[in-house]
Formats: C-alpha cells, sequence, structure tokens
C-alpha cells in the first residue's frame, strides 16, 4: 500500500550558509559600520547579537532575507528569547527539528476533515500516511502544502509505492 512520511526538518549545512551570508551582509551595511554586531549558529539555535534592540530588530530581517535566499522556511526558526548582558543584548531564535503531538494532531485533523481517501498515524516526530492510490496521496500533500496554519515547515519523505 502506497505511503509516506510528514517531517519538520531543515538542510543543516543551507542553514550554516545563511548564517554565514547574513554575516557578510551585516559587514558590508552602512548602517553596521563600527557596531560591534554578529550572527551565530549553535546546535539548537540561532543567536543574533547587537549592543541596541534596534540593531537586533534590523538583523532579524536580515536572517529572514538570507534564509529565503536559500530557500530555508523561517517557521524553522521558534520563539525568540531576549537576553541583556552589560552592553550587549542577544537574542536567541530555536531551531524547530520533528514535529510536536498538537502540530501532528492538527495534522491529521486537517487530512481527515478534507475526506481523503488516505489514513494517518501518528508516529513519534512524524505523520505516516497511507492510502490505496499515489493520486490519493499526492492530494493530501498537496492539501498540506497549502495549509497556513500548521506552524512548522513541513518535509515529505520515504513515498512509497
Amino acid at each position: 500500500m502506497p505511503s509516506f512520511d510528514i517531517e519538520s526538518t531543515f538542510d543543516r549545512h543551507e542553514m550554516t550558509n545563511a548564517v554565514d551570508q547574513a554575516n557578510k551582509e551585516l559587514e558590508r551595511r552602512f548602517d553596521f559600520k563600527g557596531i560591534d554586531a554578529s550572527f551565530e549558529l549553535t546546535e539548537n539555535s540561532v543567536d543574533l547579537t547587537a549592543e541596541e534592540s534596534f540593531h537586533v530588530d534590523q538583523m532579524f530581517s536580515i536572517l529572514v532575507t538570507a534564509l529565503t535566499k536559500r530557500k530555508l522556511d523561517v517557521r524553522s526558526l521558534g520563539e525568540s528569547t531576549t537576553n541583556r548582558t552589560g552592553r550587549k543584548m542577544t537574542r536567541s531564535y530555536p531551531l524547530k527539528q520533528g514535529i510536536d503531538q498538537p502540530t501532528a494532531k492538527k495534522i491529521v485533523k486537517v487530512i481527515k476533515d478534507a475526506k481523503l481517501k488516505v489514513q494517518a498515524s501518528i508516529q513519534g516526530e512524524q505523520v505516516r500516511v497511507t492510502g490505496k492510490k499515489r493520486d490519493d496521496l499526492q492530494e493530501a500533500m498537496g492539501l498540506l502544502r497549502g495549509n497556513d496554519d500548521i506552524p512548522v515547515p513541513l518535509t515529505f519523505t520515504n513515498f512509497r509505492d
């Protein structure tokens, strides 16, 4: 029986390239001349560090542009946390990997509400969709791609006949 898995992943290498590209943009920008500001990619987050909150806000738009150019979904960044230590301000955006339980339930509900001839089941941090025909599975993929209510970027893997 044909099936595919729905996951929420991103290309780590492309994320590294996007952060490097954003750092290079900081060096070129006139409004950041003489300002100690940087982007840093850690294991679980992207950190924006600058002296003022105004600069950190501008840095976020630079990061979004770099992610978009690299074809990475901005939804892979989580809610930010801000820390101020001395003269520096750091805003950290956690990286989302995997589908959490409430989001997985929302995906299953969207598929069931569409009354497609497929079955969706939650398996850990992914959702498996099975059906009798490939066309039904592709219709489910299209439905999920067009849905803006899902807060994470979706990746479709293991498409099997």
